[in-house]
């Protein structure tokens, strides 16, 4: 991206990919003019389900939410909408829709063929569907469809019209009255590459329907590619320069699935063999660990903060160190702008989704607001995820959504603190004295005891020695008892014992 006074325009970007593979965990970088935008993660003890299809069992019906909770043999049920359900009669689907209830499309202990839409996210089961779809490099099957769809990022009237005519073509040839979309990688493909693809989709389909007929319940009937594939399949594009790996296993079946699938893209995958980790290369690993942070600094002197809550993500931009050189909207204004674009990046880094509200900096002119709201739509454009940005509110903040189907970066990398329990914060030094303070007046009115002993972390007790020694010797005065103090290395600050000896 590069800002100019008037406005934010594109560059020709240059992406490139790196994969790091280990026994037990793969991750996979898109990085774009060097600068990292997207990390990829997946482990073995917890593969994502997004795609993979199941032979689940419907458990429970919820009338009252119009939804089935289904059994697919895993930690928590799924979720099924009635809205995500399959009439059988694509030509009415939107009517039927609105008229059929949740207890007339299945039953408690029915089977259903569904396919995973999101990942379980916290205490939330996979969001299930049974619009079943199959995706290629260029194709998406959808079995139970009949129309043709093409990408919207195809904007090009006459290659949407080239491209469905040789669908619609194709379907007539093969028989088949499935329906099909378009990806944006088939822009400019011919028809034997799609024809290719068409049929293989459509074995694919029999394979799936043949395995659903022979599994059991609650077993997984096809899973989708692992990740070094499924990054040639869905990220490649033609900005992409290079595709590096540092396995060699990983290295040939990238090559075998390209040569086979992507000959375009065969050419580009290379092993990585040099001794310095794959991802110190352009500062991955760091950019990683500044991920993971609530801070994100500017170049200007400015910092954004990112709060990620349950229930929402909160975005807040301040000037910080910069001063600006004119006025102070001018500094303000070029603070957001600024962030503006450093959000729509760490929104695709952090993979954060759901409701998002940014706080930018009051801006006064109507203008400024405009071009700081365009700045930030433009900066989104590459995002992969599905996302919609309102105008700035009466309050002065900029609403959006980002459709969530995986887990935060955060949520991958790291678990709640055991100190505060995810809280962000714990109980001060002084805070536990007091509240030691009290639970010696609570033990002395209760029980007979010689003297207290009292069990805390090593900055409680260095307090109660210090500034709060006056308090503790009017309450050993008060209950006539004396109390001994007794560091404890593995205590946390809040957490305490008073013994009675």
């Amino acid at each position: 991206m590069q800002r100019t006074d008037d406005k934010v325009t594109d560059e020709s970007s240059k992406e490139e990919i790196l994969i790091n593979v280990t026994p037990r965990e793969v991750r996979a970088a898109l990085l774009e003019n060097g600068i990292l935008q997207e990390i990829f993660i997946e482990r073995t003890a917890k593969r994502g389900l997004i795609s993979n299809i199941y032979k689940g069992r419907v458990s429970r019906v919820l009338p009252g939410m119009q939804a089935a909770f289904i059994d697919l043999g895993l930690e928590r049920t799924g979720f099924l909408h009635v809205s995500d359900i399959f009439r059988g009669d694509p030509q009415n689907s939107e009517n039927k829709e609105t008229e059929a209830t949740i207890n007339e499309l299945v039953r408690e202990g029915q089977e259903l063929l569904v396919q995973v839409l999101k990942d379980p996210i916290g205490s939330k089961g996979a969001r299930l569907t049974t619009f079943v779809t199959l995706p290629s490099r260029l194709l998406v099957l959808l079995p139970k469809g009949n129309t043709v769809g093409i990408s919207a990022r195809i904007e090009d009237e006459a290659e949407r019209e080239r491209l469905r005519q040789m669908i619609d073509a194709l379907r007539v040839e093969s028989g088949c009255t499935a329906g099909f979309i378009v990806r944006t990688a088939a822009e400019g493909a011919g028809l034997e590459a799609l024809q290719a693809e068409l049929h293989f989709l459509l074995k694919l389909w029999s394979v799936v329907q043949e395995r659903c007929s022979k599994s059991a319940v609650k077993e997984v009937v096809h899973e989708d590619l692992p990740l070094p594939i499924r990054i040639l399949r869905d990220l490649v594009t033609p900005d992409v320069e290079s595709i590096r790996v540092d396995s060699e296993i990983a290295y040939r079946k990238m090559k075998e699935f390209a040569g086979e699938f992507l000959p375009e893209v065969e050419p580009i995958v290379e092993l990585y063999k040099r001794r310095r980790p794959i991802f110190d290369l352009h500062g991955v690993e760091d950019e990683i660990r500044k991920a993971l942070e609530r801070n994100v600094s500017l170049k200007s002197g400015g910092y954004i903060i990112i709060d990620q809550t349950e229930a929402m993500t909160t975005v807040d931009v301040n000037t910080g160190a910069f001063v600006g050189h004119k006025t102070l909207e001018e500094t303000i204004f070029r603070t957001n702008l600024e962030a503006a674009v450093a959000i729509a990046r760490q929104l695709r880094l952090r993979n954060l989704g759901g409701i998002i509200i940014i706080d930018f900096i009051d801006m006064e002119e109507e203008e400024h607001q405009r071009r700081v709201l365009a700045a930030l739509e433009l900066a989104m454009v590459g995002d992969h995820g599905k996302y919609q940005i309102t105008e700035v509110s009466p309050l002065g903040l900029v609403e959006m959504t980002r459709k969530r189907t995986r887990e935060s970066l955060e949520h991958i990398l790291c678990e709640s603190c055991p100190s505060c329990n995810g809280r962000g914060f714990v109980k001060t030094s002084e805070t536990v004295c007091f509240e030691i303070f009290r639970e010696i007046i609570r033990q002395h009115r209760q029980f007979e005891f010689d003297e207290l002993l009292v069990m805390a972390h090593q900055d409680v007790i260095e307090l109660l020695l210090d500034e709060e020694s006056k308090g503790l010797a009017e309450l050993e005065a008060h209950i006539g008892k004396p109390v001994r103090l007794q560091p404890e290395t593995l205590y946390l600050q809040d957490q305490f014992d008073v013994v009675l000896m």
